[in-house]
């Protein structure tokens, strides 16, 4: 596939059309303003890249609003595969993901797939019992902040 060469005034779909498997955007410009402008036209991405230098004028502006675009925003990296780990985050704002507010990978994804739910008064026998003081299922637990 040959990459499209057409300014963004003239193709701004191009832009927003969703890819699936590696691929990239690559902006050139005559002002950097004009990447803020691209910036702003991108729909919810799973990550972010910037080349950049630590010096250019226009990148904390860029930085903030790809995070507000992406889960993941790197600066002069490539993204990388995923793993389970508490640093691990993968997920962005929609469409990049359903789940804005959590990750779909990493150790914090499990939060994809919990509804909390808050116990007031009940007495132990009625709790679930990874709930019960004497925590017979043996799980983690913070009891007033310990």
């Amino acid at each position: 596939m040959s990459p499209r060469r057409r300014p963004c005034s003239t193709d701004p779909d191009g832009l927003i059309t969703e890819c699936f498997g590696p691929s990239a955007l690559v902006a050139s410009y005559e002002d950097e303003s004009e990447l803020l402008a691209v910036a702003r036209v991108l729909d919810g991405q799973l990550t972010a890249t910037i080349q950049g230098e630590d010096s250019d004028a226009i990148a904390p502006e860029l930085v903030r609003v790809l995070a507000g675009k992406a889960g993941r925003v790197l600066w002069n990296q490539w993204p990388t595969g995923v793993s389970v780990t508490y640093a691990q985050q993968h997920g962005g704002p929609y469409p990049a993901t359903t789940a804005p507010t959590s990750t779909s990978v990493g150790t914090a994804g499990i939060t994809r797939f919990l509804r909390p739910v808050a116990y007031q008064g009940l007495p132990a026998h009625l709790l679930p019992a990874a709930l019960r003081d004497g925590n017979p299922l043996g799980v983690p637990q913070r009891i007033n902040g310990s």
